[in-house]
């Protein structure tokens, strides 16, 4: 009895505290550690993190899959693992050494969502797919998809735009 209990003590952890410290590490590091481009790393991963998060949401209430413990139908995709994955992504452009330790932990927060049966396995991989994407998409651009005035210039511009390559 004791291992089920220290693998759901373990799920618990990343689906909760483990996924906000790995979510605000992989934001605010950037502003410790990037040098001159330490703020322009910090929008664009927080932007892709914004963007991800935005997605799952709008997608959860468009499908609305009943969760596998039941306790609603925001099931499809899994914002947790989208979220991650957007994150082990961009620090993974950032640090290419550190690609395994970002991805390992972004699998724990996925592992977490199905073992808890917060979601179904495709959901996860679903947010996985969603959070590498955005974050791709992001990473393609020169000057991000939204806070473009903020990311490599230095104008001292104000406004939003949106842009991208379809």
């Amino acid at each position: 009895m004791a291992r089920a209990d220290t693998t759901y003590d373990l799920a618990r952890f990343f689906t909760r505290e483990g996924v906000a410290i790995y979510l605000a590490a992989g934001v605010g590091l950037p502003l410790l550690r990037d040098g001159h481009q330490a703020r322009d790393h910090f929008l664009r991963a927080g932007e892709t993190l914004g963007i991800a998060t935005g997605v799952t949401e709008i997608m959860k209430y468009t499908i609305a899959e009943r969760r596998p413990n039941g306790t609603d139908r925001k099931s499809m995709p899994s914002g947790h693992t989208a979220a991650a994955f957007a994150v082990a992504t961009m620090e993974s452009q950032f640090h290419p050494k550190e690609a395994p330790l970002w991805y390992t932990g972004a699998a724990l927060i996925a592992w977490s969502r199905v073992d808890l049966r917060e979601h179904h396995t495709y959901d996860v991989v679903a947010g996985a797919l969603i959070g590498y994407g955005i974050a791709r998409l992001e990473l393609s651009q020169k000057h991000g998809l939204i806070l473009t005035p903020w990311i490599g210039h230095d104008s001292g511009s104000a406004g939003v735009s949106l842009t991208g390559t379809f």
